[in-house]
């Protein structure tokens, strides 16, 4: 199986266009790069956008999805593999394991629970994994600046916030998380 990159995104679209844009080549990206997709296995919002835009060109495409949220967001069915689990724990277990970098989109709740328990499993040497941010239209700015906060309060080390890298630009931020990864 081709590496592949857990994507963290909302199910739903956001209220500007440039997230979905952003995802639709982000997607484009990876496949043409040879990587697949881990992500939680919706058609709707970004999640589904990064989804058909790998398959678009011919990429791996893997969803986990909990049983329980199989209709409230619609399973992706025409993706490689749809991995149906019973919990959300068992789905993001299972996500990390699948996967060799994280990247964060504009999303939700969810999408802030998953990139702050991945970057937490990095600092407790769980995950070795990098972390990238997407930031598109400046979206994740307001918890970039909680996270130097909270560097500079002493409630997180600077290591742990830099291992998280950032971009507005899709092409610059996977060749930054493919460095890390040492794929390149």
């Amino acid at each position: 199986m081709k590496p592949a990159i857990c994507v963290f995104c909302g199910s739903r679209p956001g209220t500007d266009p440039r997230y979905l844009q952003a995802a639709e080549f982000l997607g484009h990206l990876m496949a043409s790069e040879g990587l697949g997709l881990v992500y939680g296995g919706a058609t709707s919002g970004l999640m589904g956008a990064v989804a058909d835009s790998v398959l678009e060109k011919g990429g791996t495409v893997i969803g986990v999805l909990p049983e329980f949220l199989s209709q409230k967001e619609i399973a992706h069915k025409k993706i490689t593999e749809l991995i149906l689990v019973p919990t959300m724990h068992e789905r993001k277990l299972l996500m990390y394991e699948k996967s060799v970098a994280f990247i964060a989109l504009p999303g939700g709740i969810g999408t802030l629970e998953e990139l702050v328990e991945v970057t937490s499993w990095n600092q407790l040497g769980v995950l070795s994994k990098p972390i990238g941010l997407l930031n598109v239209n400046g979206f994740f700015d307001p918890l970039l600046k909680q996270l130097d906060h909270m560097v500079q309060e002493g409630f997180l080390d600077s290591q742990t916030r830099d291992w998280i890298e950032v971009s507005a630009d899709p092409e610059n931020l996977l060749e930054k998380i493919l460095k890390r990864t040492r794929l390149i």
